[in-house]
């Protein structure tokens, strides 16, 4: 997949969601805005509520998309038959839309009123949907190769030094300059940070990054350096910068990436049972869509 196909994947997903999001908002916002007691009475009752037309259909649509997310993704992760197909970070996007857009659809089917065992249901996918963020946010902070293989300690650091000896070599900055880029990512100060205090130096990291390459973009005005060679330095020292924070980090992150699986599992689990009950109890009971 080339880089602008992915692009195209990526926002195609971005689309379908924010665009699904906003018909079923803007078509049934006078229903949902109804209070409880006036619903049956409103003209698109019969097609909104969890059992009307479309009411079913989006809680049909979302729970397949949810159990197709993470089937699809875990078979591509577990079953060796499958690791040629696909890049796993392209599997793990898919996985992503199915498993946000889908718990959309469920909550439209809901008609945002839920009660009883369902709300336990409700808030268990609320719960997966939000750690899901974080595992995501989690999982990027571990160097891996494009087929989704965590990169070890050793490789890092072998990355790093051959990234340093590019810069030297292909753009010959002065000491200060090398000092500064240092002093300011020094792999050791990631090292002493404990897990949680990790994430909150990425987040410091993205507006210090920002700030701190301004500064270096304004020593080297000073200097002889064509503009297109300093915007390829300054984009190699970013790469560096993000690679010594990812090899200060690495330990803490995989840490913090197992304890949140941990964590993750159970959520998934009790709302998989409920949906599951849910839906066997729906079917005893006779509803039906358009089967």
């Amino acid at each position: 997949m080339t880089d602008i196909i992915h692009k195209i994947y990526i926002t195609s997903f971005f689309v379908i969601g924010i665009l699904s999001a906003v018909l079923i908002s803007v078509d049934g916002f006078s229903y949902y805005s109804t209070t409880t007691a006036e619903r049956p009475f409103h003209s698109q009752h019969n097609d909104l509520k969890p059992s009307g037309f479309y009411g079913h259909g989006y809680g049909i649509i979302g729970s397949l998309m949810m159990i197709s997310g993470v089937a699809i993704y875990m078979v591509r992760k577990r079953i060796r038959k499958f690791h040629t197909l696909g890049y796993l970070r392209h599997w793990l996007e898919f996985h992503i839309f199915l498993c946000t857009t889908g718990p959309l659809l469920i909550l439209y089917h809901t008609s945002f009123k839920f009660g009883g065992i369902v709300a336990v249901s409700f808030w268990s996918m609320t719960a997966v949907v939000l750690s899901g963020f974080i595992g995501r946010f989690l999982y990027v902070q571990i160097p891996r190769t494009i087929r989704g293989q965590e990169i070890d300690i050793k490789q890092l650091e072998e990355e790093n030094e051959i990234l340093s000896a590019n810069i030297k070599m292909d753009y010959s900055p002065d000491n200060s300059f090398l000092m500064k880029i240092s002093e300011f990512s020094s792999v050791q100060k990631y090292r002493t940070a404990s897990p949680l205090m990790g994430i909150l130096i990425i987040l410091q990291d993205i507006i210090r990054l920002r700030r701190f390459t301004s500064g270096l973009k304004k020593d080297l005005s000073s200097g002889n350096i064509p503009p297109v060679r300093k915007k390829e330095l300054l984009l190699k020292v970013k790469q560096q910068i993000i690679l010594r924070r990812r090899i200060g980090l690495l330990h803490s992150m995989q840490r913090l990436f197992r304890y949140w699986h941990i964590l993750h599992l159970p959520f998934a689990i009790v709302m998989f049972v409920i949906m599951f009950i849910h839906i066997a109890v729906t079917i005893i009971f006779g509803y039906r869509w358009i089967f």
